[in-house]
């Protein structure tokens, strides 16, 4: 359940920046410019601060082949389900919740890899021991 958790988190960060409707920072900050330039940079920087800590986790955790062996399972699983017949890639809109489902399944894995590990192998990662 806590697995489920971290992607959900990771994918309303992920939907919350950028997304194909008119409700994401992106299109917000870009958009017609009014007198809150002040929550527009709160907002930011709660994002900007999310991302170090998905990032910095995810990195930590399964490395930078890591990340790319996790899209190339995302990528490989989403081909799949094209040959099938299950998914039409001709939706823009479409493609853009897939690439964030596929983003935050890499950021929820990252989160979540040390747990797994630990639970697999009875082992803890560290990376500062104070002896």
């Amino acid at each position: 359940m806590s697995f489920i958790l971290r992607w959900v988190a990771a994918f309303i960060l992920l939907a919350a920046t950028y997304n194909p409707t008119p409700y994401n920072y992106v299109k917000w900050v870009l958009g017609p410019q009014g007198d809150s330039l002040s929550l527009m940079v709160l907002a930011g920087l709660l994002l900007l601060i999310g991302y170090i800590i998905y990032l910095r986790a995810t990195l930590r955790s399964i490395g930078g082949i890591g990340v790319i062996l996790v899209l190339a399972l995302v990528g490989a699983l989403l081909w799949v389900l094209y040959d099938m017949g299950l998914l039409d890639l001709q939706n823009s809109s479409l493609n853009t919740w897939l690439g964030l489902l596929a983003l935050s399944v890499v950021l929820g894995i990252g989160l979540s890899w040390s747990h797994v590990r630990r639970a697999l192998s009875g082992q803890a990662d560290m990376d500062d021991v104070d002896q």
